[in-house]
């Protein structure tokens, strides 16, 4: 089916004659009428027929024209579209981003971004997830950037040939507990401290769970794990009604009148963010100029300090 072909039919159904409609589409009308015998000769139906100097719209021709109006519309609104998308002032940037992010990060790069000048009409879609599950939608071209944390493989298959990781933050560990727990009375926390009591960990689909793992095993402790769960602000619930204590990344924005967080003293290791992208996959402008800006603000403002 020629597209071109479709937008003669719709000009001389608006027309309904010959030669005013060939005008107007700047063609002769032989051509004209080629094209229309071809949409006929392919759907099998006449789609006009004469009507003294002019010509009429059969019923098929009739039912036709509502599909292609609808169809043409979509085009045009498509191409609209591609065009916004395309405008580096005016595209969208879909961002994945984990559940801490969202507390300081991730409102901290917006707000920053569309501050400057020529990106105040870029447009966020926004989605929160797991590591694991975020790389999913990357892949299945949900989300344009992910911010997470390094995930290795991905059901079974191996990350590096498929996605970019860029470092670009990282986040002190701390213990959170409740106010009301032995530990909150401690200026100073060493990771021995931790091992009498019952541990509230990220589960085993968390990017925090093999550092989290990795710091216990370092210091040679074989935790009380009472709950596992995916998400931080649940773990957090959990800590404030006694169900635990928990290792979780610095959290700026929480309530410390409710659970504490304090700074463990022995532990070397902290939480890197990446800024992740699909290898050799297209980027539009806007989201070209929002990964760009990510590198260049988290290197002049974090590079030399933990979030």
């Amino acid at each position: 089916m020629n597209l071109h072909h479709l937008q003669f039919f719709q000009e001389l159904a608006r027309t309904q004659h010959m030669s005013k409609a060939a005008e107007n589409l700047g063609i002769s009308q032989p051509s004209l009428s080629y094209a229309i015998n071809k949409l006929e000769q392919e759907l099998g139906v006449p789609l006009v027929e004469p009507d003294g100097r002019n010509i009429k719209l059969t019923a098929f021709g009739k039912t036709y024209l509502n599909y292609i109006n609808d169809g043409l519309n979509s085009l045009d609104q498509g191409n609209v579209a591609i065009q916004q998308l395309n405008d580096p002032k005016s595209g969208h940037v879909r961002l994945g981003f984990t559940y801490t992010m969202g507390q300081r990060l991730v409102p901290e790069l917006m707000q920053q971004f569309t501050q400057q000048p020529d990106n105040e009409r870029i447009s966020f879609q926004l989605g929160q997830d797991t590591t694991e599950h975020l790389l999913e939608k990357l892949v299945d071209d949900q989300f344009d950037l992910v911010l997470a944390s390094y995930a290795d493989r991905v059901h079974g298959q191996a990350t590096k040939e498929r996605f970019q990781f860029t470092p670009i933050v990282k986040q002190a560990i701390k213990l959170a507990v409740p106010v009301n727990h032995p530990l909150a009375t401690k200026p100073t926390i060493k990771l021995r401290d931790i091992a009498p009591y019952d541990l509230i960990m990220f589960s085993q689909k968390s990017g925090l769970r093999p550092l989290i793992d990795r710091i216990l095993k370092q210091a040679e402790l074989t935790p009380k794990i009472k709950y596992e769960i995916e998400e931080d602000h649940t773990i957090i619930g959990l800590v404030q009604y006694g169900m635990g204590i928990a290792l979780v990344p610095n959290l700026p924005q929480l309530d410390q009148s409710q659970v504490i967080l304090r700074e463990i003293t022995d532990n070397p290791l902290s939480h890197e963010l990446f800024l992740i992208t699909r290898k050799q996959h297209f980027l539009t402008p806007a989201v070209q100029r929002f990964d760009t800006f990510i590198r260049q603000y988290c290197k002049q403002h974090f590079a030399h300090q933990k979030l």
